[in-house]
């Protein structure tokens, strides 16, 4: 029965991650729900958090007592509380002096042997390893597995001096060690051990994993593992408790944690299904106090792709990675039994033991009292043990595989979506629609059909990267004039580090346990992101969060935008180089200061400026930056269909390369509808550190509704070269 359970969790879970979207409020009875009340950053001075909250709580409930419905206090790195609220107490609560905003706690969900070299990466790249091992990468998921060869910690030293998170917190049967320097968990949970799932230990691994030689999933991708900086550490916050989704008061203590602990770094893979007011987004508000204090936080555009505005986390001073191919697909094979060979996608290390199986669909596999449409898409509990064992069975459902391997069916073949293949219990093949259509038509026309299914195989994709379907999209809907995501990077079919605790396949009837899995999602790529963030930061570590992320934008490898039709709205800047971005000759740099600005030209209030700023920030007349003119590496604009425009964008660089020297302005388009001039069109610097500020004007009609303009503005001084996209487009059609 216990098993039933799981299995139908894990199914729910399963189709949550693929469509629903969790933005209702964890209602714990009838009339309170969970809400975070932000109150911005912490005042200076002598000040007790816990009291002003209870205060605050007190004044607002009136008839219950603020201990019995305070969830917990926000008193480390910014200043909020998580309460039980009724809306009467919300809406009042939100009304009150020093609040800056009062939301419901939403939900979130959780979204390499090639890898790495397919980026330019090889393990003989040039390190700083003494500061590279004083570097701390914060990962706020579903927890680690400690045991994990790549979590060793035999060659590291002690934590490094500038850890404050004391000592392991990791609750029950969790150990802290030299290489995971610190571990937290957060309500709902006993352990920062991740028992299920495995997300947690695949990201980590792979931002920050020891070198292990010989790694595999059962013979797949073999070769050595590796993450980014193997000699950084890991502080582990388990915010997530699969199957249930993430929760946002959850979220925001683990930022308030991880932030005062001292981590240089922070990677989450806890996304939302919509993109939110950044006064009511967790992750908005929690990397703004991690911005404030030194610390990049890297975050995936979401698996919602590939629909317009699909991308979820939009805060500009967060880095929003989109997830791209490498060009080692996997791929596997169904061979029927007329001997027609179809080419599937799926993790499937399996041989089977044959030549020619039985193949099966529909009512003949049917469990009462289920329909057939129901049995043929393998729904769960509507198959039969008795009538599909010995039978491959072809199921309409794309997640088919999950009854089908329940009953003890010998294997499955099924639609392609446009989520990422996945590693399966059982011998799978994931077809294409098509493909999948003309297996239909010779069960039809055959009486005893048959089919065979392959191991998978390791393919050369010389396309890659392309930007997968599932990947989320830009433009954004809260920022329209700012491109979305950042970056791509590597999120399809990655071997990494997994849980010792359960199955790769996540099914919860998989007993098979292995030391690495093959995942994909956007969330593995935001992993390489913040692991490539880090490696910048070893070789300069003054750079601010913005410089990093300049960094990594401007010297990306620019992709292919036939194949990627949504250009820089699929991949941003383009594909992430961690090498090139060490050196990447100018930065864009963007202070506190300048997106308190942007906040003022969005509406913020004074009042609610200052709290989030915690100090005497206002919004004097003229010195409000439209989201255009923030000083990123990137250009964008929202223009009317048909209507002429004239649109300037103010940049300023910083030179961070070499002294006595000129960069000069490239300017490339895709479209004779716009022209493009830059003022000065040459940038001369006599040393490292000097600013210069440049005007780009697009001038041009745009005449096709939901069309886009991409062109791209270079600087080069012979040795550097530093690309930033300009987008121009029309938002009639896309879906916002």
């Amino acid at each position: 029965m216990a098993r039933l359970r799981s299995l139908w969790l894990w199914h729910a879970f399963s189709m949550m991650l693929v469509g629903s979207i969790g933005i209702a409020c964890g209602a714990d009875n009838e009339d309170r729900k969970v809400c975070i009340v932000y109150m911005g950053s912490l005042p200076a001075g002598e000040y007790s958090p816990l009291a002003h909250h209870l205060s605050v709580l007190q004044e607002g409930i009136q008839d219950s007592l603020a201990n019995d419905v305070l969830v917990r206090s926000y008193e480390r790195s910014f200043n909020g509380f998580a309460a039980k609220l009724t809306d009467e107490e919300q809406n009042r609560i939100s009304r009150m002096d020093g609040i800056v905003s009062v939301f419901p706690s939403k939900t979130l969900q959780l979204q390499t042997t090639r890898s790495w070299d397919f980026m330019g990466f090889p393990e003989t790249v040039k390190r700083e390893p003494t500061v590279e091992s004083d570097m701390i990468i914060g990962v706020l998921d579903n927890g680690i597995w400690p045991e994990s060869d790549m979590f060793d910690d035999k060659s590291f030293g002690p934590p490094p001096k500038k850890w404050k998170g004391g000592a392991c917190k990791g609750g029950q049967n969790f150990t802290c060690n030299n290489k995971i320097i610190g571990a937290r968990y957060y309500s709902g949970i006993n352990t920062t051990r991740e028992y299920q799932l495995g997300h947690g230990t695949h990201m980590a691994s792979i931002a920050a994993g020891n070198l292990v030689v010989g790694a595999s999933f059962d013979g797949l991708a073999k070769g050595n593992v590796r993450g980014a900086v193997p000699s950084a550490r890991i502080a582990a916050y388990r915010v997530c408790h699969y199957p249930w989704p993430c929760n946002e008061a959850d979220i925001l203590a683990a930022f308030d944690d991880a932030i005062a602990d001292g981590v240089d770094i922070i990677l989450t893979g806890a996304t939302y299904g919509f993109a939110f007011d950044f006064a009511e987004d967790a992750v908005a508000i929690g990397a703004f106090h991690a911005m404030e204090k030194g610390i990049l936080t890297a975050v995936p555009t979401g698996n919602m792709g590939p629909k317009p505005a699909s991308t979820v986390v939009v805060a500009p001073w967060i880095l929003t990675v989109a997830g791209s191919s490498i060009d080692r697909p996997f791929i596997d094979k169904a061979i029927l039994g007329d001997g027609t060979t179809l080419v599937g996608d799926a993790v499937n290390p399996f041989t089977m033991k044959g030549n020619k199986f039985p193949l099966s669909y529909g009512k003949t596999n049917a469990s009462y009292p289920c329909s057939e449409l129901a049995s043929r898409q393998c729904s769960l509990f509507c198959l039969d043990e008795n009538l599909v064992k010995g039978k491959i069975l072809l199921c309409d459902n794309f997640r088919g595989d999950v009854e089908a391997f329940r009953v003890g069916a010998l294997g499955s073949i099924q639609p392609a979506s446009t989520l990422m293949s996945h590693p399966t219990p059982f011998p799978t093949v994931i077809l294409k629609m098509e493909d999948f259509e003309r297996v239909k038509l010779y069960i039809n026309s055959t009486e005893k059909p048959q089919v065979n299914i392959l191991r998978s195989m390791a393919i050369k994709d010389d396309a890659a990267p392309v930007v997968h379907p599932f990947s989320g999209r830009g433009p954004s809907k809260i920022t329209p004039d700012i491109i979305k995501p950042d970056i791509s990077a590597p999120a399809v079919q990655i071997l990494a580090a997994y849980t010792g605790g359960w199955g790769p396949s996540n099914h919860p009837m998989d007993h098979r346990f292995v030391k690495y899995n093959i995942l994909s999602g956007t969330s593995i790529a935001s992993a390489f992101a913040a692991g490539a963030a880090a490696y910048v930061r070893s070789f300069h570590p003054d750079w601010s969060p913005s410089s990093i992320k300049s960094a990594l934008m401007t010297t990306a490898l620019l992709m292919n935008g036939t194949v990627n039709r949504g250009r820089e709205f699929d991949y941003g800047s383009g594909h992430i180089d961690p090498v090139k971005a060490t050196n990447p000759g100018l930065v864009y740099e963007v202070l506190e200061d300048d997106y308190i600005k942007m906040l003022c030209g969005m509406g913020y209030s004074v009042n609610k400026i200052r709290l989030i700023s915690g100090d005497n920030s206002s919004c004097p007349e003229g010195t409000s930056i439209a989201t255009k003119d923030l000083n990123l590496p990137s250009m964008a604009a929202q223009v009317e269909v048909h209507n002429p425009f004239s649109i300037k964008f103010l940049r300023t660089v910083t030179n961070v390369g070499l002294a006595n020297t000129t960069y000069k302005a490239e300017v490339k388009t895709t479209s004779i509808d716009v022209k493009i001039n830059v003022t000065p069109d040459a940038l001369s610097f006599e040393s490292v550190n000097d600013k210069k500020s440049f005007v780009v004007t697009v001038d041009g009609a745009i005449l096709q509704a939901n069309h886009t303009v991409s062109s791209s503005l270079l600087w080069s001084d012979g040795t550097h070269n530093v690309r930033s996209p300009i987008v121009v487009y029309t938002n009639q059609g896309f879906d916002f």
